[in-house]
């Protein structure tokens, strides 16, 4: 599938960029285990996106200027995937040596989340976790949109108060019926920091336990949204890639989503609190739950170990999309160690430049040959990897656009990404929404969504 400006080709040039002549030497701009009864994660399982039918560069901007607001080009054709602001349609070779004017969120965001685990108190079952006992939070919390230029929807909130917003929780709770839209705001407008001190301020105040109260309240998607909100931020990465991996089958879309777009800090916190929490070696794990190719792709994202260099060596990206060339189109069959080994090691940014290098080289674009080369699983990984360097908030808006796109919903994916982005990108995720699909996402949530369900996760989204 092609991705906003990949191929980088049909979009005019930012102003003075690149200095004439000079245009192939510049980079371009720009526990909780739930009780049996909880909802399932869904199946994992999104629409697959159609093998042919993208569209061409009809109705793209000629040079010289986008169309005017409203003259973007048009919703998807029935069946079809949807337009990407693109240049010549995917697969299609670059218009020269230079690549001006790639189009992207205006910084793009090469980190992943806040990586903070929580602090202690009010855990399902009254249960603290063992790597928590201490009092402190054992890793980082700095907020990743203070250093990535990305931005959430949810911010700490200013004035917060523990115990009020514990006693506005249990008055909401109390009695008959429950008062939904307190719980909705207070729950959408505080940070998961704050949330998990309303559960240890909850505990205090009341001797009970927060969460096992709020699922006694609730139930179906809104109780799934609701516990995935109050979830440890690291726990519910470590969660979700436990459940994809738990009973009959595996959700590998799951696990491609998490372990292929996190930070290195990220996974390093990831597999010690999966290890903490449920007494289990995360690697382990992939290893009988995959195989083959795909299963080494995720053993190599689990040790964490990605450069994240954020300069960019336009020799070796040059080095690295002839070996990858060579590896692929260049021979019968393929060298697929090689593509695991510079799409495991590489920063995003210089991933980004080698796949510049590669349409330069190959005149083709290397998603394109990625899905030539592979399939299955290991083709998704892989082109989620490229997907990232590419465009992280494009990549989560796809997902989105497909987990509510054609009969029903795949909830779990819905909530997962909005809950773990809702601090991070979730802003710039909904401006490239827009932009793909020509629709927002909120407009999407509501049309899909029904009850509090819809009415809290609007409220996290926005308008």
């Amino acid at each position: 599938m092609s991705y906003p400006g990949y191929p980088p080709t049909g979009y005019p040039p930012f102003p003075g960029y690149p200095p004439a002549g000079q245009e192939s030497s510049f980079p371009p701009p720009g526990q909780y285990p739930y009780p049996s009864g909880f909802p399932p994660m869904g199946g994992g399982a999104y629409p697959p996106g159609p093998s042919s039918g993208y569209p061409g560069a009809g109705g793209y901007p000629a040079p010289g200027g986008y169309p005017a607001p409203g003259g973007y080009p048009g919703a998807p054709h029935p069946g079809a995937a949807p337009s990407y602001p693109g240049g010549q349609g995917f697969g299609a070779p670059p218009g020269g040596a230079g690549f001006p004017g790639y189009p992207q969120p205006p910084s793009q965001s090469y980190g992943g989340g806040p990586a903070q685990v929580a602090l202690p108190g009010g855990f399902p079952g009254g249960q603290m976790p063992s790597q928590y006992s201490g009092g402190q939070a054992p890793y980082a919390s700095q907020p990743a949109a203070m250093t990535q230029g990305t931005q959430g929807t949810i911010r700490p909130a200013a004035n917060f108060d523990a115990m009020r917003d514990a006693e506005i929780l249990r008055k909401a709770m109390k009695g008959f019926g429950t008062d939904e839209q307190a719980i909705v705001d207070v729950v959408a407008n505080r940070s998961n920091d704050q949330r998990q001190k309303i559960k240890a301020a909850f505990k205090t105040m009341y001797g009970k336990d927060l969460i096992k109260d709020l699922k006694s309240e609730l139930s179906g998607n809104m109780e799934e949204l609701i516990l995935a909100l109050f979830m440890p931020t690291t726990y519910y990465d470590a969660w979700s890639l436990r459940n994809a991996m738990q009973g009959v089958g595996t959700q590998e879309r799951v696990l491609i989503e998490i372990l292929c777009t996190r930070t290195n800090q990220e996974i390093q916190e990831i597999v010690r609190c999966y290890q903490s929490e449920f007494g289990r070696d995360l690697e382990k794990d992939i290893r009988s739950d995959t195989s083959g190719h795909f299963e080494r792709l995720l053993v190599s994202m689990c040790q964490g170990n990605r450069d994240e260099n954020q300069n960019v060596n336009h020799q070796m990206a040059q080095e690295d999309a002839q070996r990858l060339y060579q590896a692929g189109e260049g021979r019968l069959g393929t060298d697929e160690s090689c593509f695991n080994m510079i799409l495991a090691i590489r920063s995003f940014p210089q991933l980004k430049a080698t796949m510049e290098a590669y349409s330069r080289m190959a005149n083709r674009d290397l998603l394109s040959s990625i899905s030539r080369e592979f399939s299955g699983n290991v083709e998704s990984g892989l082109k989620a990897i490229l997907q990232c360097a590419l465009n992280r908030p494009a990549f989560f808006a796809e997902r989105l656009y497909y987990s509510m796109k054609g009969a029903g919903t795949d909830d779990s994916t819905l909530v997962r990404i909005v809950v773990t982005r809702s601090e991070i990108d979730l802003v710039q995720i909904k401006q490239m929404f827009n932009q793909m699909y020509q629709k927002t996402l909120s407009t999407m949530i509501a049309s899909d969504t029904s009850g509090d369900y819809r009415r809290l996760l609007l409220a996290i989204v926005g308008q």
